[in-house]
């Protein structure tokens, strides 16, 4: 509970004070952010700001209501800020792969997805949502879930997390977008409709609960057969349907044969390249740091990181995202031995 003297002494000036009304928020902000923006490397100077812009506001908090709400009022439009100034800039890829990539099934609309770390979850705390939740936690996180709402529109996308998400109800999101609840009705509607649209296929998948043994005989295998570069192995593992993506690469694959031919051509490179995978979580998922051995020294160098979607004894999605900064974010080295 916030009571009326620390409320007061923040006010006027105390940075302890401020901390302690605010700290316990940070986390669950940052995560808030997330779902918002896709990208993780967005989010800490994003929640910097947040913290700052509170400061800043603190002497006019009159506190109509919690400073939880009045915080996610301003994250909020940060990062609907943040949507529109990303609008403007160009998206940085990286250089194309050599060799050239076969056709790929599709091109992948969110090339700025990151993985958020399992770590971070923790920190988020356990979330008391509001009576409007209609996504459990577990889905709020996931890969699929988080993609699908980068498709949104900026504000649907408020309105979809505000409400399904975290539970306010259709007058606070209204009041914390400065709308009316017509608007945000309309707007959820359509949002609601985008997204059962688009997750049909990955809502019914059932995946194995995180850390059972089904989960781990998967992920096992997975390991043994990327690490000896068995491709006919590691496709075995995968449903009929299965999707193989690589953000920020746009080229998105389908199925056993374009699959198989992507990590044979470009991934393992017929034998050429080699891989070592350390285990961790993201998004509640299971996931590997990716190292590319050296075969001249035997030291393997950070490459990215690998993020599967299970489907019972099945992997449904293997999202390899590239690049070696997204490592540290789970406390991974950028070398190993």
């Amino acid at each position: 509970m916030v009571t009326e003297e620390l409320l007061a002494r923040a006010q006027t000036g105390d940075q302890a004070a401020f901390g302690e009304l605010t700290e316990p928020y940070r986390r669950e902000l940052q995560l808030h952010c997330y779902r918002m923006l896709g990208a993780v490397s967005d989010t800490e100077d994003l929640v910097q700001d947040i913290m700052l812009s509170a400061w800043r506001g603190m002497a006019g908090f009159r506190g109509q209501a919690s400073v939880r709400t009045w915080l996610y009022r301003i994250a909020t439009n940060r990062c609907l800020n943040a949507l529109r100034d990303r609008e403007r800039r160009p998206l940085s890829l990286p250089p194309p792969s050599v060799p050239e990539p076969p056709e790929p099934s599709r091109l992948g609309e969110v090339m700025w997805l990151e993985p958020y770390p399992d770590l971070l979850l923790e920190q988020a705390g356990a979330q008391v949502p509001g009576p409007e939740v209609r996504v459990e936690r577990r889905e709020s996180i996931s890969l699929a879930f988080i993609t699908a709402v980068q498709t949104l529109p900026p504000r649907q996308r408020a309105v979809l997390v505000l409400r399904d998400v975290l539970g306010f109800r259709g007058a606070e999101a209204a009041d914390l977008l400065g709308t009316t609840e017509d608007a945000v009705a309309s707007g959820l509607k359509r949002a609601r409709a985008t997204l059962a649209a688009r997750t049909q296929a990955e809502r019914a998948q059932r995946p194995p609960l995180p850390g059972s043994g089904a989960e781990q005989r998967v992920v096992t295998a997975f390991v043994d057969a990327f690490e000896n570069g068995d491709v006919p192995a590691m496709v075995s593992l995968l449903t009929a349907d299965a999707w193989l993506t690589m953000p920020p690469l746009p080229l998105e694959y389908q199925g056993h044969t374009a699959i198989g031919e992507f990590f044979t051509r470009v991934g393992f490179r017929n034998g050429e390249r080699s891989f070592r995978l350390v285990a961790t979580r993201a998004n509640g998922q299971p996931a590997f740091g990716r190292y590319e051995l050296d075969f001249g020294t035997g030291v393997a160098r950070a490459h990215g990181l690998t993020v599967l979607s299970l489907d019972g004894a099945k992997i449904a999605q293997v999202a390899s995202f590239v690049g070696a900064g997204l490592l540290p974010a789970f406390g991974l080295p950028p070398l190993i031995q």
